[in-house]
């Protein structure tokens, strides 16, 4: 019987010491009260005025005391349930447990036979969700990469329905025009049976991100305020970059992230008092040659778990990113460089690693191979954050003492008994004798990864029946079914 690992307890790696959280805490109160950030969404702009915050309409910079601040952090749930449509996909974030997502909108699919990439269609998202409805160390489907035929327009509406028709997972989403995220919502609540029942088990979440640094954008506010009226789980992360967006210097960068995250907290609060909101960083480090986006520094590891331990500060549900590469093909950078950031978030006990599996090429492509080899990465890290049970059962003094001096294990209940839960099994990776590998071909581990993603696709079969096709297709307009 196979273990599947998620919600495991993290928190066991701590890049900050109490006195560097502290004074991150202080310091982003003294940013929030007297320098201020920017909310450029009319709505916005009243719903702090109300709260007592200065506000300047003509720069629309707002000022909210620190003593306001904390309470309306405070208000916000200390736990976040997002549903699967199947139940045991269910997933809770908050503390410190672990749990792992796909992530980006990556224009492209690398393609394994050329090792060129192509422009992503919405087959390739049908796809992926697939692929990761059966990758069971991916644990929610964030929706991974853009259909570049259809139009802006239909796009949020098409992005969500390939993910619903495809996985029983939960499915996680930015957005692109206010009329998408509305129609992502009453196509969810249709499937869901009804506005409340959508709301008592939520199986979409949504994404609403703040600029950095210090800013609301007008249409992502909107959009904030929008989801929070209707009491629906959502992320507000923001991604300062080292030395572009924020202070070059990772604790300046680490502060930049929680205070551009805090206030798109703080507005969904203001909004709706309760709202399931997720504190979210995408942050990173840049390329010193040219203070470009970098994916896989070992500097995005650390300033991502050091967020967790400031979600923790809060005791906020954390949405994490790590786990990708800026290699361009499936050599050994990408997997290095995916494993360190994954397993860094993991171990700090980030709640939601997002972007986690199948992404490289600075967050641009996407590849079907990686999928399942970031799976393999994920399930090691889950493993790596169980750590080392230490008790009578574990210990096994009477069987050692059975055994004896010269003896062996081999045939020991204890050993079945224990020997998949304590020990991870890799589903691609090679442990054969040299000679029996090159017996089957002397395969390389993206070969054997496109063995099993063919595997899984030669399954068939929606996620949603066809009369629940048919009409969503009659009242959602914009979306493409085949």
């Amino acid at each position: 019987m196979k273990t599947i690992r998620k919600g495991v307890p993290g928190g066991t790696y701590k890049p900050l010491n109490e006195d560097g959280i502290n004074m991150i805490h202080q310091h982003a109160m003294r940013l929030i009260e007297e320098v201020g950030f920017q909310v450029h969404t009319k709505d916005g702009l009243d719903y702090f005025r109300q709260a007592g915050a200065s506000v300047d309409d003509e720069t629309r910079l707002v000022r909210l005391p620190q003593e306001k601040a904390i309470e309306l952090i405070k208000l916000a749930p200390s736990e976040v349930t997002l549903c699967g449509r199947d139940k045991k996909h269910d997933v809770r974030l908050g503390g410190t447990r672990v749990h792992s997502a796909t992530g980006g909108t990556a224009l492209y699919v690398y393609e394994h036979a050329t090792g060129d990439r192509r422009l992503a269609s919405l087959d390739d998202l049908k796809t992926i969700s697939r692929l990761v409805d059966k990758l069971d160390n991916i644990h929610v489907l964030l929706l991974p990469t853009y259909p570049n035929e259809l139009s802006v327009e239909n796009v949020d509406v098409n992005r969500f329905f390939a993910g619903l028709e495809n996985t029983t997972k939960h499915v996680m989403g930015g957005l692109y025009t206010m009329d998408g995220l509305k129609q992502v919502i009453q196509m969810a609540e249709i499937i869901a049976g009804s506005p409340d029942k959508l709301r008592e088990r939520p199986f979409i979440s949504l994404i609403a991100c703040t600029v950095s640094p210090l800013k609301i954008d007008g249409e992502y506010g909107d959009y904030l305020i929008h989801i929070a009226q209707r009491g629906l789980p959502v992320v507000c992360p923001s991604e300062p970059l080292c030395g572009a967006t924020s202070p070059v210097t990772l604790a300046g960068n680490v502060l930049m992230q929680t205070v551009d995250s805090l206030i798109g907290v703080m507005l969904a609060q203001l909004v709706n008092p309760g709202t399931p909101v997720i504190f979210g960083s995408v942050a990173t480090s840049t390329d010193l040659a040219n203070f470009g986006y970098l994916a896989g520094s070992v500097e995005m590891g650390l300033i991502n778990a050091a967020s967790a331990q400031m979600a923790q500060f809060y005791e906020l549900p954390y949405y994490a990113t790590g786990g990708m590469t800026d290699s361009k093909t499936l050599d050994s950078q990408s997997g290095y460089e995916s494993a360190i950031t994954a397993t860094l978030c993991a171990l700090a006990g980030s709640n939601f690693i997002h972007d986690s599996a199948g992404l490289m090429e600075f967050a641009m492509t996407v590849s079907y191979e990686k999928y399942v080899i970031d799976n393999d990465i994920l399930g090691m890290a889950m493993r790596a954050v169980e750590g080392i049970r230490v008790d009578e059962e574990t210990l096994a003094y009477d069987l050692i003492k059975e055994v004896g001096p010269g003896g062996n294990f081999v045939t020991a209940k204890h050993t079945r008994t224990h020997m998949r839960r304590e020990h991870y099994q890799p589903t691609i990776s090679d442990r054969l004798s040299r000679d029996e590998w090159l017996a089957q071909g002397g395969k390389q581990s993206w070969e054997r990864a496109r063995e099993r993603v063919d595997e899984i696709l030669s399954g068939n079969g929606s996620c949603l029946t066809e009369e629940m096709c048919s009409r969503l297709k009659k009242e959602i307009s914009g979306l493409v079914l085949e």
